[in-house]
């Protein structure tokens, strides 16, 4: 599958700041990019420019803006499905893209460092290291403080998400995306999806309440609830109907 990125486009996985966790199927395409970027993108919310959806395998080509209108018109043209013939269209269209000197993805060794830790407490403790060792960067302050006021309950979910959907198929991991969205919004464990919201989205306070409040009283048993069935007679797995002319990613 092609996916073309703008210089004014801006990609990011924000939900825990709103007490959710990233779904729609980000625990299939996140953990399979380079090493645990996917982790850092999910558990920091950053937001990543055109030419760095590119140059981290989110996106196939880097298409300007001013160029978007001729490739739309050129793409009508086009009578064919070949997915090669497709390709060398944008191709045509396409402009190298340039990290600037402050991406994170020049700073893969450090994320993969830090990102790589089996638990969320784990990873805060390796970024405050390295905070230390650093000099205080600001990519590791704008992580650390994302991760202390988004939904603690959501990001211990993200990382253990993400790392089981590195071996699962995209329809295993919309399934469970659904699984555990349904849990969030029937409060299975707690208020936070509704408390978030009120927080970012309608009050917009930003003093959101997490119940638990902190990482560390997040317990195993708590996050295997959102990955357990929900128990109602009522309620159906998610059931994906079988397309097989859809083209596989190559992310």
């Amino acid at each position: 599958m092609l996916y073309h990125s703008l210089n004014q486009k801006v990609f990011a996985m924000p939900e825990a700041s709103i007490g959710l966790f990233p779904d729609v199927g980000a625990s299939y395409f996140l953990s399979r990019l380079h090493g645990y970027f996917g982790e850092y993108l999910g558990l920091t919310g950053r937001r990543l420019n055109g030419e760095e959806m590119v140059k981290c395998g989110l996106a196939t080509h880097f298409v300007p803006s001013k160029k978007l209108n001729l490739l739309e018109n050129a793409l009508r043209s086009v009578t064919t499905s070949d997915i090669s013939t497709i390709n060398a269209l944008i191709d045509n269209f396409s402009e190298i893209a340039y990290l600037k000197e402050d991406s994170p993805l020049k700073r893969l060794d450090t994320i993969n460092k830090c990102f790589s830790k089996g638990t969320a407490e784990e990873i805060v403790l390796s970024l405050e290291k390295e905070m230390e060792v650093e000099g205080g960067d600001k990519w590791i302050g704008d992580a650390l403080n994302y991760m202390r006021a988004s939904c603690p309950t959501g990001l211990k979910i993200w990382l253990r998400s993400v790392r089981e959907g590195r071996v699962q198929s995209i329809e295993e991991c919309l399934s469970r995306d659904y699984n555990i969205a349904s849990h969030f919004l029937r409060r299975t464990v707690s208020n936070d999806f509704y408390e978030g919201s009120r927080a970012k989205l309608f009050d917009k306070d930003n003093k959101a309440m997490w119940n638990p409040p902190k990482l560390e009283l997040v317990t195993e048993e708590m996050v295997n609830q959102f990955f357990a069935k929900v128990e109602d007679e009522n309620w159906e797995c998610l059931k994906l109907p079988h397309r097989s002319n859809i083209l596989g990613s190559k992310l």
